[in-house]
């Protein structure tokens, strides 16, 4: 048995002219690995970072040396 949606007070902010009546909940979650987050770069970075991967290669190159500072305490 499905049960129907309970329906929501009107967001006052939100325009008449908005039609999410054949929106898609979550229509783009599977692109993503599961545990990962999307961050958003201000335009000088992301210049300089095309690509997912160079930005996950130049945090862990960032991250390395911490991790290897806690091994030898």
């Amino acid at each position: 048995m499905s049960k129907k949606p309970e329906r929501r007070q009107p967001d006052p902010e939100m325009r008449d002219e908005y039609d999410f009546s054949e929106g898609v909940r979550a229509k783009y979650v599977k692109r993503f690995p599961k545990g990962a987050i999307a961050v958003v770069l201000e335009p000088d970075v992301a210049a300089e970072f095309r690509t997912a991967q160079s930005v996950n290669k130049a945090l862990r190159k960032l991250i390395a040396p911490k991790k290897s500072r806690k091994g030898a305490a």
